[in-house]
């Protein structure tokens, strides 16, 4: 399992088929794929599959990443970044209801932004979250990204979409 981040709680590192439980019981929680518009995953070996299917790291040199609580080494759900179908990469994230509120999803999400910037040499970076999920939007906004536009989304209804670009993100971190 190849580790490609360390913040001060959290180690963000490639999926493996050993973590296909942890997705199952992730997307099995209504409250947590709410606003996503993600079917659950109908068994474990349904999310499994989708593990040996995923090749975001093969094809593109990034994906999203399991994020593990460095002080349990527990799976806390997922955080990364995605070659998408609009020809963008976007910030994802979505962990465990029991970790929010905490801020593991900001810390993972400033790595994973720093990462895009400063090792994948990324342009720009947008996140995209249900109008009805202030939550993420909430996160997007601390990452220091701007709201760009709302559009339909299928499956979310009306989605906002933030951005940021290398020299904001720079300018941010002061």
């Amino acid at each position: 399992m190849k580790q490609i981040l360390e913040t001060d709680r959290l180690f963000l590192r490639e999926f493996h088929l050993s973590d296909a439980e942890k997705m199952y019981e992730l997307n099995a929680d209504p409250e947590v794929i709410r606003f996503t518009g993600d079917p659950p995953f109908t068994s474990i070996e349904k999310a499994q599959k989708f593990l040996e299917n995923y090749t975001d790291y093969q094809k593109n040199g990034y994906g999203r990443w399991a994020v593990i609580e460095k002080s349990t080494g527990e799976f806390i759900g997922w955080c990364g970044l995605k070659y998408n179908e609009e020809k963008s990469v976007d910030i994802g994230f979505r962990l465990f209801r029991k970790t929010w509120n905490k801020g593991f999803a900001t810390e993972a999400a400033a790595a994973t932004l720093a990462y895009g910037f400063n090792e994948l040499k990324l342009e720009e970076i947008i996140g995209r979250a249900s109008e009805e999920n202030k939550a993420s939007i909430s996160v997007l906004m601390k990452l220091g990204m701007n709201f760009w536009k709302l559009s339909a989304f299928e499956g979310i209804g009306y989605t906002a979409y933030y951005r940021i670009d290398k020299k904001q993100f720079y300018e941010n971190r002061g």
